[in-house]
């Protein structure tokens, strides 16, 4: 692994996996010992949080407002 010119590091993909870390969860880098441990931040909002934060709001639920159970499976199902 390679430091990049800004002091970043890619945690290889299996790793990522593995420990089940997703683009935009915090972490902190602690030095421990002569050596650097990459530490999940345990009260930072989780991805399933984030994208329900994200997507709130957006659902549409006016243009559908009135209309019959019959009315949104045609609107969904088509012919």
């Amino acid at each position: 692994m390679k430091l990049n010119s800004k002091g970043q590091v890619t945690i290889p993909a299996e790793l990522r996996v593995r420990h089940n870390l997703h683009e935009g969860d915090e972490v902190d880098v602690i030095e421990e010992g002569g050596a650097l441990r990459i530490v999940r931040v345990e009260d930072a909002e989780t991805r399933g949080r984030r994208l329900v934060r994200h997507m709130r709001g957006r659902g549409g639920a006016r243009e559908v407002e009135g209309m019959s159970t019959d009315d949104l499976m045609d609107l969904l199902r088509g012919d």
